[in-house]
């Protein structure tokens, strides 16, 4: 019995005299590392957000397919940066026409400028045929524009006398844009009086915009005559608008067409989007279609500053 507890006592002591083991501690969990915010974009700049505004435009639902596919053609974008359309502005298109422009411009200007469309009044022209066409063009643009008034409420019309043409109160634009109209002016006996009239209306500084169906330097033919192809001399469009007082500030080639020969049969009406192949072979069709639109003068010119 003796040996018997000295043994446990023994073992107690052993047991106590053995070393702790060693206490585990807790790692501290690491410091998560600050979320870091991504910097704001920068604002977009009057500008930026203006020309975003017309890219909108042109692929809006209100431009019909067909208008659409003569961008191609007629670069309007880049056409209207040309001329420096920006926000704020007041800009007068001379003759619209059927409104192809009018669709872009009127809705780009809504809220942030001002758009009128210069037409003819019909009653200023000598010709019944004439008048019967001004009408009839001046009563669909007014329709196309009241259609819809969320792309073309703020637009304006004026109407003009082709003898004594007056586009508003003098100095009162900032921007003047004719498109493919000259030659029709010349056969009225009305271009320099026009030239003259966009002088006035614009503002010291203010803008010119033309871009024309472009003829040979070289075509010697009659003046009248060669307007009668819708073609017109780009050195006569430039002495026209220097007699009127512009100077010439820059020319692109924007709506350049190597492809144009100038030579149609029917004249420009020969190409698109006219495609007025009258009397012209139906194997020569395609050649003329694949030209595409014609070969066009862009011209700006600029009020002096007084």
């Amino acid at each position: 019995m003796k040996k018997t507890l000295l043994a446990s006592s023994l073992i107690l002591t052993l047991a106590a005299c053995q070393p702790e083991a060693p206490k585990a501690v807790a790692t501290p969990a690491p410091t998560p590392a600050p979320v870091m915010e991504p910097a704001p974009a920068p604002a977009a700049t009057p500008a930026q957000a203006f020309a975003a505004k017309l890219d909108t435009v042109l692929a809006g639902a209100h431009r019909n397919d067909a208008n659409k596919a003569r961008d191609t053609f007629r670069h309007p974008k880049e056409t209207l940066g040309f001329f420096g359309l920006a926000a704020g502005q007041t800009v007068i298109e001379i003759t619209p026409g059927g409104g192809w422009y009018s669709e872009i411009l009127a809705p780009v200007l809504k809220g942030e400028g001002s758009f009128v469309g210069a037409i003819i009044d019909p009653t200023s022209v000598a010709s019944e045929g004439a008048k019967a066409y001004y009408t009839k063009s001046n009563q669909g643009l007014r329709d196309k524009l009241a259609a819809n008034g969320e792309a073309y409420g703020e637009a304006q019309l004026v109407e003009f006398n082709m003898s004594t043409p007056t586009f508003g109160a003098d100095a009162s634009a900032d921007l003047v844009v004719t498109f493919r109209n000259v030659h029709n002016w010349v056969g009225q006996d009305a271009a320099q009086g026009m030239f003259d009239g966009f002088f006035k209306v614009l503002k010291p500084g203010g803008v010119l915009g033309v871009v024309e169906h472009r003829a040979n330097a070289d075509d010697a033919r009659d003046v009248k005559e060669l307007a009668k192809t819708g073609y017109f001399k780009e050195a006569l469009v430039i002495e026209m608008a220097t007699k009127a007082g512009f100077q010439p500030a820059e020319q692109s080639d924007i709506n350049a067409n190597p492809a144009d020969t100038r030579d149609h049969p029917n004249g420009v009406w020969t190409l698109l989007p006219s495609s007025n192949t009258k009397d012209i072979a139906e194997a020569d069709h395609a050649k003329y279609l694949a030209i595409g639109e014609s070969d066009r003068m862009t011209l700006k010119f600029v009020k002096p500053a007084q």
